[in-house]
């Protein structure tokens, strides 16, 4: 993480368009410098950032069906990451991966909580459709001698009034990868799960439950949905595919400077997960006391 911003601020004066690893920096006054580098380029440069799961085409058609009203106005936005695989000292074992995220130096502030935590964090925004506005965070770290978190829990609200929780926790054994988003409105709700990525559940007030799934030509799966779709219902498509579609869009947005990307998630998302970070932080710091997130610009 703590090479990220370098890299990508060398890449940016020399001309080059840049896809980074996430989160975007190890501060939010780094990322703020690389968002100030961006808006003083000589000509506009993209910048884009591997929030893999945005890539996904169920979630895009989740955020569309929001941003349609399906759901009405919403009220609740429960989002959780658990993994188990730091559920022992990996670390002490000479486990790198495990070792890195565990030293603040080239993770950040953050363990657990800029490790998957902003995946969470940028999925429930992007479906959404709402900034989260204030928050309330506990932090732990549960195996002794860990320097940072392992087990998050956060309370939020969002700008236009909707309450929501979000868990991130890598000591959860039996867990792989169990990213999940379920959204409430006053009409009904939304489910999906990153392990069954080719699923969206919906529920209504005067409806069955219905369970729609991804596949190439299914007509009440939106235009931007099939943009991203490559196979046939019954063929699966993955994590690779949707790492795929971010890079696809980010090359189309080069190819024509007028493209508004709007599935990319570039640099005001790394900057909002910044924020996320040094807030929740803030506010275990205060112990779990509502703090404000920062708004970019501002």
């Amino acid at each position: 993480n703590d090479l990220h911003v370098p890299i990508a601020q060398a890449a940016l004066s020399a001309g080059f368009h840049v896809f980074s690893e996430k989160p975007a920096g190890i501060s939010l006054a780094q990322v703020q410098r690389l968002a100030d580098t961006l808006a003083a380029l000589p000509r506009p440069l993209r910048y884009a950032l591997a929030h893999t799961y945005l890539g996904y085409p169920l979630v895009w058609e989740a955020r569309e069906r929001v941003a349609r009203g399906e759901l009405g106005a919403l009220r609740k936005i429960h989002v959780e990451y658990p993994q188990g695989w730091l559920a022992q000292d990996l670390a002490a074992t000479g486990n790198r991966q495990a070792a890195w995220r565990d030293d603040p130096a080239l993770s950040g502030p953050g363990g657990c909580l800029g490790d998957i935590g902003t995946h969470a964090f940028s999925l429930a925004e992007f479906i959404g459709g709402q900034p989260i506005t204030r928050l309330s965070a506990h932090l732990r770290s549960h195996l002794p001698g860990r320097r940072l978190d392992d087990d998050v829990m956060v309370l939020f609200e969002t700008a236009a009034g909707a309450s929501g929780s979000l868990l991130a926790s890598q000591v959860c054994i039996g867990e792989e990868n169990g990213l999940r988003i379920r959204l409430y409105g006053e009409r009904g709700s939304l489910e999906w799960q990153q392990q069954a990525p080719n699923s969206l559940l919906q529920r209504s007030l005067d409806q069955p439950p219905q369970t729609l799934r991804a596949g190439l030509g299914l007509p009440w799966l939106s235009a931007g949905t099939q943009q991203r779709l490559r196979l046939p219902a019954g063929h699966p498509e993955g994590y690779l595919e949707a790492l795929a579609n971010l890079y696809r869009e980010l090359a189309a947005a080069i190819r024509d400077p007028a493209d508004p990307a709007p599935g990319l998630p570039g640099i005001t998302t790394g900057w909002r997960g910044l924020a996320f970070i040094e807030t929740a932080l803030a506010s275990h710091r205060r112990q779990g006391a509502w703090t404000p997130l920062p708004t970019l610009g501002a």
